[in-house]
């Protein structure tokens, strides 16, 4: 179920290594053993029969009719093709054959399939399906299914979604509950991990009928496996769940607990500050709060003060990623790092975290922002001898200099600040004329444009303008709508844009998508900035290709470095604690997920909530 999600929100999934320890069977002599599990490293916190995840109470109760809304828009049901822009609550549509639970690291359990079988250098991987499995219609879902999903994917999908399984060299249904698949790799887990819990499994019977055309977008409800199917849609504006009640996995016990409203509805809003005022006038029931302005000063309301309203701060453990301004290298002047660094030295991160975040915010200074995959000071030991090759092919000071990102006082003043960056740019040709900052082989003036399509980068962008052009940079801003700038993003079509990279440890394949030399050229793909570093590729090969936790984290560090000390973006922000705000009519378990708090399925609310009939009451008679 995670799958869809997973996807859409860019989230980094790596293949875990096979954990078979605890099974009661052992393997016959030269044959592996089916597990339950998949663990990338040590073995799985749950056992084979166990009843339900700790986060999930199984005595939850069923029912009632939830209300959420999001800010963008969506004009297909289809995530397959490139083109269009699907709502990120597909996840709730599609069972995957394993799912992530949300208490560990990179460990898988049986969803669709009930077991998985690898072989002892990771070259195949058998996994087993449930006969009891059903798509909505009541067909079984087959071996068969699963190969014509993965060569759909293969043929047809997006770039994103098909770099993550860039190492699988076929599928073969075995018979009707089993499908074999093979790998290019050996000894490396990571890629069945991927194809365990990444792989959309897609209803082949139901595609191929009636003319339809999986490489096309539709808003045709799709059918599909998960514990809701569509009720109704309405393109851009809302949609509408509804629970399956004889949902075919409700007793597994990756389910159990979960699941729990009947109805769900997401009504779409063009702008944060619109889709804000609906939440607080009642039109909407929760909401996970990601605007510092809001969380500081908009929940100053009755309905907050006198108990109707819940506004909590909920500890995660969750990595952060990446997020910036991304500057586009396939344009001048981003082509040259020494602009690109003068210009992250012209963002004054302080005054506008004091200024305009109440000081709620960190400034982001890390591509994988997760214990141990982080880089810091200055390489040692094995990370050393890791970049060592790459002397001359990355910027010197890599070796012996902590990278830091610049700093202010905070004051607004930053003079210190715009004479590094002169300086820097007149090493790369450019001089103030006039008070524009001219190219002085060219005569030309530097200029670009920050695209964004939420009002509220208005706010936090403007200073930086501000600075830009106080040193003659013709910088402007320009907003478009969702739609404009999801097909502009597709395209490159940007000088400068404000973008998020999610990070979830370990890393795999996808990091190919997003700073590897071959996707900067595919339009769709993730690598945004247009990066095409041979050092990067090299050093992405050896996450790729780790085989142990160590060796992956020490190869993660060393990429992230050279990601750094070649200033791809401008970081910004992040907040690692999870800000929710919700009406007070919901029942939750004792123990809460540490990771992917609120937004496993991409329908942006916890999966393990329910709707508690007593407190639906009194908040409907007013009460707290």
């Amino acid at each position: 179920m995670r799958v869809i999600a997973a996807l859409l929100f860019a989230l980094a999934l790596a293949a875990p290594a096979m954990a078979g320890a605890e099974e009661p069977q052992a393997a016959t002599s030269g044959v592996p053993a089916p597990s339950h599990a998949l663990a990338l490293f040590g073995q799985p916190k749950y056992p084979a029969g166990f009843s339900h995840f700790d986060y999930a109470d199984p005595a939850a109760p069923k029912g009632g009719s939830l209300v959420l809304s999001t800010v963008g828009t969506f004009d297909t049901l289809n995530l397959i093709p490139l083109g269009g822009q699907p709502p990120r609550s597909l996840g709730l549509l599609y069972d995957s054959l394993m799912v992530e639970s949300q208490d560990e690291t990179g460990v898988y359990y049986g969803l669709l399939a009930e077991s998985v079988t690898v072989a002892d250098d990771s070259s195949w991987a058998v996994f087993a399906l449930r006969p009891e499995a059903r798509w909505h219609d009541g067909v079984p879902v087959t071996a068969a299914d699963v190969v014509w999903s993965w060569e759909t994917v293969r043929d047809k999908a997006e770039p994103f979604l098909k770099s993550f399984f860039r190492d699988v060299t076929g599928a073969e249904a075995l018979d009707d509950h089993r499908v074999r698949f093979t790998f290019a790799s050996r000894n490396i887990r990571k890629p069945i991990g991927q194809v365990a819990n990444s792989l959309p499994i897609l209803p082949k019977h139901w595609w191929t009928a009636n003319g339809r055309d999986i490489g096309e977008n539709t808003v045709e409800p799709p059918l599909g496996s998960g514990p809701y199917r569509i009720a109704s849609v309405d393109p851009g504006r809302t949609l509408t769940w509804e629970r399956v009640p004889d949902y075919w996995g409700r007793d597994l016990p990756v389910n159990r607990g979960q699941w729990n409203v009947d109805r769900i509805r997401t009504d779409y809003y063009r702008d944060r500050d619109a889709e804000f005022e609906a939440f607080k006038g009642g039109n909407s029931d929760f909401r996970q709060e990601f605007t510092s302005l809001f969380w500081a000063t908009g929940y100053d309301i009755p309905a907050v003060r006198d108990g109707r309203l819940i506004r909590a701060e909920i500890a995660s453990e969750d990595p952060r990623g990446m997020q910036g301004y991304f500057l586009n290298l396939r344009r001048a002047p981003f082509s040259d790092p020494k602009v690109r660094e003068a210009l992250g030295w012209l963002y004054d991160f302080e005054w506008v975290n004091k200024t305009l975040f109440s000081g709620l915010y960190d400034r982001l200074s890390s591509y994988f922002n997760a214990e141990g995959f982080r880089s810091s000071g200055v390489p040692e030991g094995e990370e050393r001898a890791l970049l060592e090759p790459f002397r001359g092919q990355v910027p010197d000071a890599l070796f012996d200099t902590p990278f830091t990102l610049p700093t202010t006082d905070g004051s607004g003043t930053m003079r210190d600040n715009i004479r590094t960056a002169l300086r820097l740019l007149k090493e790369a040709g450019w001089e103030q004329r006039d008070g524009v900052m001219t190219n002085i082989a060219t005569g030309e003036a530097m200029r670009f444009e920050i695209l964004f399509d939420q009002p509220v980068y208005e706010r936090v962008t403007q200073p930086f303008i501000d600075r830009l052009r106080q040193i003659g940079v013709q910088a402007t801003l320009r907003q478009v709508d969702t739609a404009q700038m999801q097909k502009r993003r597709q395209s490159f079509d940007f000088d400068v844009i404000p973008l998020a990279y999610t990070f979830y440890p370990p890393p795999g394949s996808e990091l190919r998508n997003y700073f590897g030399s071959e996707a900067a050229g595919i339009e769709g793909s993730a690598n945004m900035m247009g990066i095409r570093n041979p050092a990067v590729d090299a050093l992405i090969d050896k996450v790729v290709s780790a085989r142990d936790l160590s060796s992956l984290q020490v190869a993660t560090r060393a990429l992230d470095r050279v990601l750094l000390w070649n200033h791809y973006l401008i970081p910004q922000w992040s907040k690692a604690d999870a800000w929710v705000a919700y009406w007070n009519r919901f029942g939750q378990p004792r123990t809460q997920p540490s990771h992917r708090f609120g937004d496993p399925n991409g329908v942006g609310f916890p999966s393990t909530w329910w709707i508690d009939p007593a407190k639906d009451a009194a908040l409907k008679r007013g009460g707290g």
